[in-house]
């Protein structure tokens, strides 16, 4: 059996790796029929613009307009604006592209005259071409702080870009409202999904605070289908950022069992890196083994065809 084409796709989604599998599902799934939910926890407001990083990285993504390099920001965008920050004296850690801030205008201009960020990042996306939907977790202020050893407590931001990761971390906690939850648009995706997917992200900075949204948790036991994660270790490293690191300091195993372990009994299957064959104790569940690690467009879309082949012979 196989997941047919009537059937709806959830990814959850952030920072590149995210990003990279969710374009690759978009290209093997219907758009009708794919969504992803983004983090919004990495949010921030500088220079009076309201940034989404990790909704972009995805938006630009899917929209085939990213730094293919970076992974990250758009493809040949320049930095003549912030250069010119740094010229009057201002503090330029948090480098914005040109093109980049007309992003971050629309979106800021948007929600001050009260239109929410899920309907802004709608709006943004249909401009961009993109078919799919993209879907913040939330509506409301959620944001992601790092307690470290040397410089105390940090917002992501700060600890990921102006301190390029380099402290030790203690713990990672999320600040957020007493009164805040799933979106409306982000509880029907997830109830509505005849798959959902943990995408090769970074498991505390990026699928935690989606996790910890209110309504999420209760979504993902409720659901009907399956509930799968692609790791984001190859060979027990991570491909990119601070996730082996941050990860190893907070004594958290990042072995394929310790990855199942982190999301609490939600998954009923993982995707490893055939060079993770090796690595310890494999968890009690149905595991299958790839080449996960994703360079080109090609690679993308071909492990996203062969998660949709695995789950609709083995998982349904």
């Amino acid at each position: 059996m196989v997941l047919n084409d009537q059937a709806h796709v959830v990814a959850l989604a952030g920072g590149v790796g995210g990003a990279k599998l969710a374009y690759g599902l978009s290209k093997v799934v219907p758009p009708d029929r794919f969504t992803v939910i983004g983090n919004v926890a990495d949010d921030l407001d500088i220079f009076g613009l309201h940034v989404s990083p990790d909704l972009d990285t995805v938006m630009y993504t899917l929209a085939g307009l990213n730094n293919p390099v970076m992974g990250w920001g758009l493809d040949g965008d320049t930095r003549q604006m912030i250069e010119m920050m740094g010229r009057y004296g201002e503090d330029v850690w948090f480098g914005l592209g040109d093109r980049d801030v007309a992003t971050h205008l629309l979106r800021t201009q948007w929600l001050r005259e009260g239109q929410r960020l899920t309907e802004v990042t709608a709006r943004l996306c249909t401009a961009l071409g993109v078919a799919c939907r993209l879907l913040p977790v939330t509506d409301d202020p959620l944001a992601t702080m790092v307690d470290t050893v040397e410089k105390g407590t940090l917002a992501f931001q700060e600890y990921f870009v102006r301190e390029r990761w380099q402290p030790t971390v203690r713990r990672v906690w999320f600040r957020h409202d007493v009164q805040f939850g799933i979106t409306p648009e982000a509880k029907d995706a997830l109830h509505r999904a005849d798959l959902i997917v943990f995408c090769p992200s970074n498991p505390v900075l990026s699928i935690a605070p989606l996790l910890e949204v209110p309504g999420v948790h209760e979504a993902l036991r409720a659901r009907r289908g399956p509930c799968v994660a692609v790791s984001p270790f190859v060979g027990g490293k991570a491909v990119k950022g601070p996730a082996e690191k941050l990860m190893k300091e907070m004594g958290l195993d990042i072995s394929p069992q310790g990855l199942v372990r982190y999301y609490e009994g939600l998954l009923d299957g993982l995707v490893i890196d055939v060079r993770d064959r090796e690595a310890g104790p494999m968890p009690d569940l149905p595991l299958f083994e790839t080449q996960t690690l994703m360079v080109t467009d090609d690679d993308k879309i071909r492990l996203a065809g062969d998660v949709i082949t695995w789950v609709g012979s083995t998982l349904t």
